[in-house]
């Protein structure tokens, strides 16, 4: 016989033994569990994570995780409607479902830091079991963090950090990306002046990279210009652009990245720099920025794994419930994935809930 054969009559054996019993999500939780382990079946394992009797283990009071109610969490944001987030928010709604917790995503949809204010206090005064926010403020989330940690209530940042009391950051380590990014743009241009566009001067979420980027070509005693604010959201009708030498790259920040290839492509009908713009960059990864770098327009995007940024604040957070604050709290950085024509095919040719193009899980 087999050592597969053995296996399996194991399985049917402890599974008969079972079905002797009263059928609980514990015993649901076993019987999968043993047939994964046993049979090699790690898919079956996986799929089960996220299934109906998953759900109600982690939910019950005697879960592995020794939580004693269902947690509620709320996640403060600077642009709610941003389809950037949508893998962030799949990633909360994941991380909740295989734990067993709740969450609400509010904040303000223009990066409005008084309606986030008011929407981190509504949350400490409704008794969230932990808090997640984008502190793309310096000062702002000062005094609401202390207000949550005088109630015990856990405060993390994602995204975008200010180390103002919060327990951990989770997100991009922003400022060494922009040095990276720099340092990328060195070896595409040798020679000529380097445009740095940003869409919000000033917010800690894309500040840093440009500071990074700056130092970057700065150390190569490259000639480096910064123009504020000079390509609009891809949402606006505005197109500004700046005036200047010519222009042999372009990188922009966040909404502002599927702007830089596209001035670029025109080029041709422009007299202002970008008329001779050789190439362009830029970061994050929203379906129209795919297209764009999978049609050679623009050099290269970077990738901070959005999703990851709303499923460990979630994880994190309950473990430090769970575990009565002895447990769960770590800076992450989720890293710089620079991303190519040829690199970016995969998130074009498949429809992913890790990326934002799918609502089904995994990818299809």
């Amino acid at each position: 016989m087999s050592e597969f054969d053995l296996a399996n009559e194991a399985v049917e054996r402890l599974e008969w033994r079972d079905s002797k019993q009263a059928e609980t999500p514990h015993s649901k939780a076993r019987a999968v569990t043993r047939r994964a382990a046993l049979g090699g079946g790690a898919g079956a394992l996986a799929a089960f994570m996220l299934s109906p009797a998953a759900q109600a283990f982690a939910a019950s009071d005697a879960s592995i995780f020794g939580a004693q109610k269902k947690y509620h969490f709320v996640f403060v944001n600077h642009v709610t409607t941003n389809a950037f987030f949508t893998p962030t928010i799949n990633g909360i709604a994941d991380a909740c479902a295989l734990l067993g917790c709740t969450y609400q995503w509010t904040g303000s949809a223009t990066s409005n830091v008084p309606q986030m204010v008011t929407a981190f206090n509504t949350a400490i005064t409704a008794g969230a079991d932990g808090i997640a926010c984008a502190m793309i403020d310096p000062k702002a989330f000062t005094a609401p963090t202390a207000a949550a940690a005088a109630k015990g209530i856990p405060v993390l940042s994602y995204n975008a950090d200010e180390p103002n009391g919060r327990l951990a950051y989770i997100g991009q380590d922003l400022f060494v990306s922009g040095q990276q990014m720099g340092a990328k743009v060195k070896a595409l241009v040798p020679s000529g002046n380097v445009a740095l566009f940003i869409a919000t001067p000033g917010s800690a979420n894309i500040q840093p990279r440009i500071d990074g980027a700056i130092s970057a070509l700065k150390a190569a005693r490259r000639s480096t210009r910064w123009w504020r604010r000079v390509l609009c959201n891809r949402r606006s009708s505005r197109r500004s652009r700046p005036s200047g030498p010519a222009t042999r790259a372009t990188r922009a920040c966040s909404q502002s990245t599927a702007a830089a290839p596209r001035a670029c492509s025109r080029r041709s009908r422009s007299t202002s720099c970008v008329r001779r713009a050789s190439r362009a960059a830029g970061y994050d990864l929203e379906p129209i920025t795919e297209s764009l770098l999978a049609a050679g327009q623009g050099d290269f995007t970077i990738d901070q794994q959005p999703y990851l940024q709303g499923f460990l604040p979630t994880l994190e957070m309950f473990l430090y419930k769970a575990s009565k604050g002895l447990s769960g709290i770590a800076d992450v950085d989720t890293g710089l994935k620079f991303l190519t024509k040829t690199t970016v095919a995969p998130y074009n040719s498949t429809k992913s809930r890790y990326e934002g193009t799918s609502s089904k899980a995994g990818v299809s």
